[in-house]
Formats: structure tokens, sequence, C-alpha cells
């Protein structure tokens, strides 16, 4: 493994401050240490953020469930409060990976990589979620640009996501056995204004699939769906699943998601 700088930040100041030309935020590592040891990627300076109290805890109001970016999946699944506000956030943080990487990986880290097979992208986009960052506030929507591409600048931090309170939602993970990643995850959230279909694990970045979020927004049932069928040009194909199945995937998802958003 090349040699670096490790810094020890306390606060999100002082992490900002820390950063480089070649760095990376460390908070749950379970994706940048595997990369060091394989030599996928290496830095100049590590900065460590997991212990920054700011980046810490959730907070729960009338509209919004605000999650710190240093808090861990397994945090997050086990909170009463996203229990009973968001039951499918907790749902999702719950199914992610193993037990060691539930209570390893953290919210900021898992978007910030933005991997296009990830859970919690989905989640963002069917939630309305902002994205708070040590620099600004960026919404959902214009957050993931591409396959581990976000709108993040070099040396930004993310530091919370907000998501809303949707009226219902469901999310639906067709995992890969091995990696427990999503082959597909459907996300619907049910708003008062407009139900969102977030999908993820499909194409190169997770994105809303405006075909099912049509017939949902004139019916919302899952027979709304059954004679749906989508273009599959743009959808992932590899050793897993082909692009015409995981077509098939999201439709089937996006079908049982609607069944049991609540």
């Amino acid at each position: 493994m090349k040699q670096f700088n490790f810094h020890e930040a306390t606060s999100v100041k002082e992490a900002v401050k820390a950063s480089s030309k070649k760095s990376a935020y460390l908070s749950g590592g379970q994706t940048l240490i595997p990369s060091l040891k394989l030599r996928l990627a290496s830095f100049d300076d590590i900065i460590n953020v997991k212990n920054i109290k700011d980046l810490q805890g959730i907070k729960v109001s009338a509209k919004t469930v605000r999650v710190g970016a240093a808090s861990k999946h397994a945090d997050v699944a086990a909170s009463k409060e996203i229990q009973k506000a968001i039951p499918s956030l907790s749902s999702l943080a719950g199914r992610i990976g193993d037990a060691q990487v539930r209570n390893k990986g953290t919210l900021g880290g898992s978007i910030a990589n933005n991997d296009p097979s990830a859970c919690y992208p989905s989640a963002c986009l069917a939630l309305n979620a902002t994205i708070h960052t040590s620099d600004r506030k960026i919404e959902a929507s214009k957050f993931f640009k591409g396959m581990f591409e976000t709108a993040l600048k070099k040396d930004e931090l993310v530091t919370a996501v907000e998501f809303n309170i949707p009226e219902s939602s469901c999310y639906v993970k067709i995992p890969n056995p091995a990696s427990r990643y999503a082959m597909v995850g459907v996300y619907i959230a049910k708003h008062k204004n407009e139900v969102i279909c977030a999908v993820t694990g499909a194409q190169p970045v997770v994105y809303r699939c405006k075909e099912v979020e049509k017939e949902l927004n004139n019916s919302f049932s899952a027979d709304a769906l059954n004679n749906l069928s989508l273009d599959h040009s743009e959808m992932n194909s590899d050793i897993h699943a082909s692009a015409e199945y995981r077509a098939s995937l999201v439709i089937s998802a996006a079908q049982k998601a609607v069944m049991n958003c609540k």
C-alpha cells in the first residue's frame, strides 16, 4: 500500500483544511480501504472524519428526517424514529451488505462513492433528499452525475442528508447473492403531489424511471404496470443479469414495492 499522511479531524473545518489535491475522506472505509490495499487508488492525504460530532446523529421533524453523514447503516436501521417516520429507509439500511458492512459503512460514504448498485442513492432520489455539505446544500436530483461521479468538489465533505417524509414508501431490492449489492433496486415513494420511482443497479447511475412514474401517478396500483415495457438499451448487462432481464426486474420490483407501500 502506498504511503500517505493520515489526519485525525475533530471538526468539519479541520477536515476541509487538511484536504489536498490528492486526498480522501475516511469514515467507514468499506470502499476506500480495499481500494488502497489493492492499489486501485492512491492518495497523499487520508483524513479520518468518523469521529466528528457534527457528522453524527439522527433528527426527525414533522416533515423531514436528517441523518448525519457519519451515521452507520446499522444506526439508521435500528433508529426507532426512522422506523416510525420512514420505515422503508430503515428497512433499506438493514439490508445493506452484511453485519460487518452495516456496522462500519456510513451514509455519507455511500452517496459520495456513488456505486451504481448502492442502495442509498435511490432513497435520496425517491425521498427528494437534500445533501448538506461543508460548503452548500445540493438537491439529490443534481447530486448523482454518473458512475462513481457526484456533484461534490474536491475538498467538499458531505455532512448530512435530509430526507422528506412521504405519505407512504417501499424499497424492493433484488440483491446479488454474493456481494449483496442490488442487481436492481426500486424505491417507490408516494408524496402529496407525485409518485417517485428511483432505480439503482439497472443503469450506470441511479435514476428516476419516468415510465413507471407516469403510470403510477395516473393510478397508484401494481396492476397499472401490467402492460408496461421498458427500453433496455441503456440497462447494465453482465454475468449476473442481462439488460433485458434487468428491465423486467425494474417493473416487477416496482409492482412489489407499490403493493407493500406503508
